[in-house]
């Protein structure tokens, strides 16, 4: 369950990413709509119309970016369209005009929970989202008979998907009135707590958002059903000053003040690796709380893949509506607890000391930072950033020459057969395999039970390098900068697409996967760059200071230019040109890899002066790599050097890091096969 939620988590992330520039394209345009004038009034509806037109359509966001994310296989973007299916079909069904011809009732006598259901509810989106990645996960690759074929695989994911919502919206039709209309009850009787009952709607108006519910609450606190219709006396001067109000007013600390400081935390707190797409994130979702107060794009970073902390967070809000109700601290708001609002309403004549909600907001602040920073280190919480799944998200696609054959048979699609008979075989490994990824150099694999692979095997397979069993369910197969191709045909083999039967049996050789390199011979290797020797295991990159892909060296360079290592041929220039593939004569592979994480800068800071198939001698100039555009990117340029696929009995001798002189193109060790 935990997995599950946290992929729940970085699945949302797309969607999410949108709606700081939605909530302030709406914050902007209801500032401007309170200046006078026809022109201001066009510029103020036209981008809070735009804003409004993203924000309107969470759910239905929320329902495509979470179908897209939980699907285990690559290339399946087909599950957006049954995604839509899933959650157009419950909207319109359970529409409340719908409802009363169903019912043949008056649309007046619809209960009023149904227009909450379908209204950009996000609870729609998410049973939407997950439905849909779960029938294509199953059913995707699933052959009907001839007369039925045209609806096999991918077409018949939203027929079975739409069946399932309809079912579900039986349960809606059913389950959600008397839901609503007792959290209604429930509120109304809250409601007479006085600041007490302030704090409980606070904390269960957060609580409930997941399920959409919330907006129960809402209309009993905010608008006329019980009476207190608290946003319309309040704008309308028409309630008790230090009263009306009360059910606002907590909301401009938590939102302007608490989650800002709740997100600054959140990014402190991420890997090294993903602070700055992290801190992207997590600033603009703080800058669109504090001036718009639209937190969605917070809350739902961490909503799923770290719950306690949103726990903390339902408690802190239900705290600070308390306190501004017992004090008698008021402000309201026409569109949320943001800036924009918090100044449009202080002036007006039922707003009472709110200039107090700032102090409170600033001692918020500090307990949202200290509270979810102790919360996050003490319970290790998976905030963005923080699982090292996320080190390496974009799989790096390599550029190589034609692939080597073993007696016909292309190398990779031998490789990728061996792999699938030592995760189980057509046998078991579809059954255990549950997730199928690749990063820029390991297949990694998730599984119902890591200890049915065999991982002898694995690590007799010609073209492994490694292999890593996390736990019980994951398991990293190390192939190297070739490992796209690899990834590719078990993927084919899992879809049926390809045989997973040898076309030849394997030979001595590769069954004791011996080296070809001469026995007792030697090669020197050079420094690529003027700099500092690294020896591998200070390198601040986990994989590659475990050597799961090799021994090697790093130098941590004073200038742009890169220089090849050793004589040899290049046998691979990664698209993102942060990667480089040598073979020398004796067949000793070699990586030269510029930078750490720069597979994300797209290429941008490396001029390569090479070609595959170039013939090159050490100390020639590989490429140029401009180090103060990776530094202001938020990367290393420390530029490893790596020995792949060497034998047991081969060493790597690498000077001590005192001795190099860190001078480009002088010796630095020697590889002994």
């Amino acid at each position: 369950m935990k997995d599950y939620l946290q992929r729940m988590g970085r699945s949302l992330m797309l969607p999410v990413s949108v709606l700081p520039a939605a909530a302030l394209l709406v914050g902007v345009g209801n500032w401007i709509l309170r200046l006078p004038g026809g022109v201001a009034q066009s510029i103020g509806n036209f981008l809070a119309f735009a804003g409004n037109g993203l924000l309107g359509q969470l759910a239905l966001l929320f329902a495509v970016g979470l179908a897209l994310g939980m699907v285990q296989k690559k290339e399946a973007g087909a599950v957006a369209l049954a995604a839509v299916v899933a959650y157009e079909l419950p909207v319109n069904l359970l529409a409340p005009k719908n409802i009363a011809a169903l019912m043949n009732i008056k649309l007046s006598a619809v209960n009023p929970a149904f227009d909450a259901l379908v209204t950009n509810n996000v609870l729609l989106g998410i049973i939407s989202g997950l439905l849909a990645a779960a029938m294509y996960n199953r059913f995707s690759e699933v052959r009907l008979p001839a007369a039925l074929a045209f609806f096999s695989g991918k077409r018949s994911v939203p027929i079975i998907t739409a069946v399932l919502m309809l079912l579900v919206s039986v349960v809606l039709l059913l389950v959600w009135p008397p839901v609503y209309t007792g959290l209604v009850t429930f509120a109304k009787v809250i409601s007479g707590l006085g600041w007490v009952g302030a704090g409980l709607y606070g904390f269960f108006n957060r609580m409930l958002i997941p399920t959409g519910l919330h907006h129960a609450l809402n209309s009993v606190f905010w608008f006329n059903i019980a009476g207190i219709n608290d946003i319309g006396n309040y704008w309308n001067s028409t309630g008790v000053k230090g009263v009306t109000g009360m059910y606002q007013a907590g909301f401009f600390p938590i939102m302007m003040f608490g989650l800002p400081a709740g997100a600054y935390a959140i990014y402190r707190q991420a890997r090294p690796a993903q602070k700055k797409r992290v801190g992207s994130l997590m600033l603009a979702a703080g800058i669109a709380a504090f001036f718009t107060g639209v937190t969605e794009p917070l809350e739902f970073s961490f909503m799923f893949v770290a719950w306690p902390l949103y726990v903390i967070h339902a408690i802190l809000m239900g705290l600070s509506l308390a306190i501004a109700a017992f004090f008698h601290w008021t402000s309201g708001f026409t569109f949320s607890g943001g800036l924009v609002d918090y100044i449009l309403s202080y002036s007006m004549p039922l707003a009472n000391k709110p200039y107090m909600l700032l102090v409170q907001g600033v001692i918020f602040a500090i307990l949202y930072y200290s509270i979810f920073t102790f919360a996050i280190k003490k319970f290790n919480l998976m905030t963005p950033g923080r699982d090292p799944k996320d080190d390496d998200d974009a799989a790096n696609d390599v550029q190589v020459g034609k692939a080597a054959t073993v007696g016909g048979e292309d190398k990779y699609l031998r490789t990728a057969r061996m792999v699938w008979s030592a995760l189980g075989g057509d046998a078991a490994a579809k059954d255990n395999l549950t997730y199928l990824y690749n990063c820029t150099t390991r297949l990694r694999y998730k599984m119902t039970d890591t200890s049915l692979a065999d991982v002898d095997a694995l690590k007799k397979t010609p073209g492994v390098m490694g292999v890593n069993v996390l736990d019980d369910h994951q398991i990293h197969i190390v192939i190297g900068p070739d490992v796209q191709f690899v990834a590719d045909n078990v993927e084919k083999i899992y879809n049926g697409e390809l045989s997973s039967k040898l076309e030849n049996p394997l030979s001595a050789d590769e069954v004791k996967a011996v080296d070809e390199t001469p026995a007792g011979k030697e090669e020197n290797f050079f420094a690529v760059a003027n700099g500092s020797l690294l020896h591998l295991e200070h390198v601040q990159d986990e994989t590659f200071a475990s050597k799961m892909m090799g021994d090697g060296f790093a130098i941590e360079p004073t200038d742009d230019n890169i220089l090849a290592p050793i004589d040899a041929e290049v046998t691979m220039v990664s698209p993102t040109k942060h990667a480089i593939g040598l073979r020398t004569e004796s067949g000793l592979e070699i990586l030269v890899h510029m930078g750490i994480n720069t597979v994300e800068l797209n290429g941008e800071p490396f001029d390569i002066k090479v070609a595959v198939g170039d013939k090159i001698k050490h100390g020639d100039l590989l490429a140029t790599m401009d180090i103060a555009a990776v530094k202001a990117a938020g990367k290393l340029a420390t530029t490893m050097v790596i020995f792949m696929g060497l034998s047991e009995q081969a060493q790597v001798k690498v000077d001590d890091e005192e001795i190099f002189d860190g001078i480009a193109g002088n010796y630095v060790g020697r590889v002994i096969f």
